[in-house]
């Protein structure tokens, strides 16, 4: 039984350097994938929040629109979030600013008549038109004639026999 031991350890021998190589992989892995990308977005954060001046618009990190009014050498900013309505936030608040679309795309929305809307999670769709032309009203004739209740806002025909 001992001599299965020994014969088992030296089989296992070869593997050393491929544990070496994974011991010395994961660290590189988390490194490349975690903490550099990481660093950089924190980085260009940053230098956002430190090239903000006054008339800039900004999302703050709750998700308020404001436009900045003041900016102090402390780190705090004076945010218009309404007209006549400000409020006073640290520099570190600030999640994005917001770029301001250009005129002539502004009146190429108006000329076409439409407006783009952004498809969030969680926001009420708008309720689909029931069209109720004569290719239904073969179905609601043979719902009639089943029993059935006529559609809200309809009134029942019953057919003259």
């Amino acid at each position: 039984m001992g001599s299965d031991m020994i014969i088992a350890a030296q089989n296992s021998g070869g593997s050393g350097a491929f544990n070496l190589l994974l011991l010395l992989a994961v660290p590189l892995v988390f490194y490349f994938l975690l903490i550099r990308p990481q660093s950089k977005r924190r980085k260009e954060q940053l230098a956002m929040q430190s090239a903000i001046e006054p008339g800039t618009k900004v999302i703050t990190t709750a998700g308020m629109h404001a436009t900045v009014v003041e900016v102090d050498e402390d780190g705090e900013l004076l945010l218009e979030i309404a007209p006549g309505v400000q409020a006073r936030f640290l520099k570190q608040a600030v999640m994005t600013v917001v770029k301001d679309e250009p005129a002539d795309e502004a009146d190429d929305e108006e000329l076409d008549g439409g407006t783009d809307t952004v498809d969030t999670p969680g926001a009420a769709k708008p309720a689909a038109s029931i069209d109720l032309s004569k290719d239904d009203a073969v179905g609601h004739a043979d719902a009639e004639e089943a029993g059935t209740a006529a559609p809200a806002g309809k009134a029942a025909e019953k057919p003259s026999a």
